[in-house]
């Protein structure tokens, strides 16, 4: 099993930065990829970013640009800029164990002036 416990979302005004983590615990020497999902009401969950073990990254096009993923140990971090009012949602974390994927409850961004 895999625990993951989100952190950093809240509130910020279109153009400004925030910078989630999500910190991995139980069986990590078992995760080979971590990652960023998004769901904003009313939308489906969408892949935002992700990072293997090897530091391969692959980012959703929307994001490409602005947003920054980085990983140290078995923390991940979303590193978030120039944040527009379509990226608030509800930002859960991910690992990849094996075939199994293991989710945090996740964190809110509301991106609003």
């Amino acid at each position: 099993q895999v625990q993951l416990v989100e952190f950093g979302g809240g509130l910020v005004q279109p153009g400004g930065s925030l910078r989630l983590s999500c910190a991995a615990s139980g069986s990590i020497f078992r995760i080979n990829a971590m990652g960023w999902y998004r769901q904003a009401p009313g939308k489906q969950r969408e892949l935002v970013a992700a990072i293997t073990s090897g530091g391969t990254t692959n980012y959703a096009d929307s994001v490409k640009g602005r947003f920054t993923i980085s990983r140290a140990m078995y923390t991940v971090y979303l590193q978030m800029n120039s944040l527009k009012p379509e990226d608030t949602a509800v930002y859960s974390c991910d690992a990849r164990a094996g075939s199994m994927d293991y989710w945090g409850k996740g964190t809110l961004v509301t991106v609003s002036s």
